[in-house]
């Protein structure tokens, strides 16, 4: 539903454009994951991280949140009935029992967020340089609109020529499948992809 919604929120913007007679609207569809995936070793670099990320650092984690919950348990226990005589002092200690026992009883799903956070923290430089490389096609190639590939409708099947994922990987010097690379210059009217020199005559 959502899909269909933003297909046909898209139609109108693009009609709207196109009932102006001073712009002409050029859509093109990115996928930034798609290049994030074409950087040579990428998926190699970010397994053998996040591993010792979750081995070394949240397991540390994990084994101090667990000891200071234990001791913090421990003197709660001990001292329960005299911080009952001052309130305050009670009620800070709860808290903060509370809190440790949360942390832990909900660590998979906190793991999972450290671990997405990593990362990303990790993809950062590649989205840099990838939004930097989409902005110099976009404004080559006068696009007016940019939609992500998820959104399109799967019942449209827009032109291989406005596959801006294929053009910001060669801006980058990505290597592409080679049928991916002589589709799409086939599609623009450019050369065929690089293969064997050719013969000089001679």
């Amino acid at each position: 539903m959502k899909k269909g919604f933003l297909f046909a929120a898209i139609i109108l913007v693009a009609a709207s454009f196109t009932n102006s007679a001073s712009a002409q609207v050029k859509i093109g569809y990115f996928d930034d994951q798609s290049v994030i995936a074409l950087f040579p070793g990428i998926q190699e670099k970010l397994d053998t991280v996040l591993q010792s990320y979750a081995k070394d650092t949240l397991q540390d984690e994990y084994n101090y949140t667990l000891k200071s919950y234990q001791v913090k348990d421990s003197i709660y226990r001990k001292d329960s009935l005299e911080l009952t005589k001052r309130p305050k002092a009670l009620q800070l200690s709860t808290d903060e029992l509370n809190q440790l026992k949360y942390k832990l009883i909900n660590w998979q799903q906190y793991q999972q967020e450290m671990m997405q956070q990593k990362q990303e923290s990790l993809l950062l430089p590649y989205r840099q340089k990838i939004a930097a490389a989409l902005s110099e096609v976009v404004a080559e190639n006068k696009y007016t609109m940019v939609l992500k590939a998820e959104s399109l409708s799967p019942y449209a099947q827009p032109s291989i020529a406005d596959n801006l994922t294929i053009r910001v990987a060669m801006k980058l010097k990505l290597a592409l499948p080679k049928e991916v690379e002589e589709a799409f210059k086939a599609a623009t009217g450019g050369a065929p992809a690089k293969t064997a020199a050719p013969a000089k005559k001679g």
